[in-house]
């Protein structure tokens, strides 16, 4: 039986209860943003440990939450995360780690993401290796927290992390593909910069240029997105490397990335 894809609700206040309820439990994804940001995650953690009889885990893992100077839908994220990992490890539960990586849930599975991040014995190629599925998760809440949650890694790995995410930009997936230059992005968004590419965006080349054509907007968006990232701190270097594409490749798609690239140029 297929399922049916629900486009989900506008605003909060339109989320059926129904809806919500089962978005509580994590026995449906979230359809769009409103959805998921309407989730009660302190109540998803409790439903999720309650069924697979973990409900020890919880209390800790709610007084990390409390501990925040911040809350957010991203820092909660991240507490939960961080806090199953550590919970998972101290009571050697690989079983879980495995349950909620697969979980049908999509916010379960972001937190599944930092179990990957925060785990210091695995080296930046084991990381990225074991992050590269959720990158291609076929939920955008997925996509977009698996990258934050390895970025200080990456960004601590520079050379090498970039080595490995070049191979990725020739990927069958569209989502893998993007995965490399989201995660690095010199700024970013809701993340910490990279002071490294900032200063020296021609380190990332190796990514950049083999996605110059990219056939998905996806990916094209995200390739301009951080050439305009780069712009605000060096934009000789961007001005320069647009120039190069635009004769060098006269397709609809480098045009459409060379337009996003420049547009904080343009404006001044």
């Amino acid at each position: 039986m297929t399922e049916i894809k629900r486009k989900g609700a506008r605003s909060t206040k339109d989320i059926p209860t129904d809806i919500l309820v089962q978005l509580n439990r994590g026995e449906i994804e979230t359809a769009n943003l409103v959805e998921w940001l309407a989730v009660d995650q302190r109540l998803l953690l409790e439903n999720l440990l309650v069924e697979h009889q973990r409900a020890d885990y919880l209390k800790p893992i709610l007084f990390k939450i409390d501990q925040l100077k911040k809350q957010t839908v991203n820092t909660i994220n991240e507490a939960i995360g961080t806090g199953l990992f550590e919970q998972a490890i101290q009571n050697n539960d690989k079983e879980f780690l495995a349950i909620i990586s697969k979980h049908s849930a999509d916010l379960v599975r972001c937190w599944a993401t930092y179990t990957i991040g925060r785990n210091e014995k695995l080296n930046i190629t084991e990381m990225l290796k074991q992050i590269q599925s959720f990158s291609a998760d076929k939920h955008f809440g997925v996509r977009e927290i698996n990258w934050l949650a390895v970025r200080a890694k990456i960004a601590q790995n520079l050379t090498k992390s970039i080595d490995i995410l070049s191979a990725w930009t020739s990927n069958q997936n569209e989502n893998i593909r993007r995965f490399t230059t989201e995660a690095t992005r010199p700024r970013g968004v809701w993340c910490e910069h990279i002071e490294e590419l900032k200063q020296t965006p021609e380190l990332a080349l190796s990514i950049l240029e083999p996605l110059k054509s990219d056939t998905s907007k996806y990916v094209q968006d995200s390739v301009g997105n951080w050439l305009n990232d780069a712009s605000k701190t060096q934009p000789e270097f961007v001005q320069k490397l647009c120039q190069c594409w635009e004769k060098g490749s006269g397709t609809k798609e480098t045009k459409y990335i060379i337009k996003k690239a420049l547009r904080t140029i343009n404006k001044e």
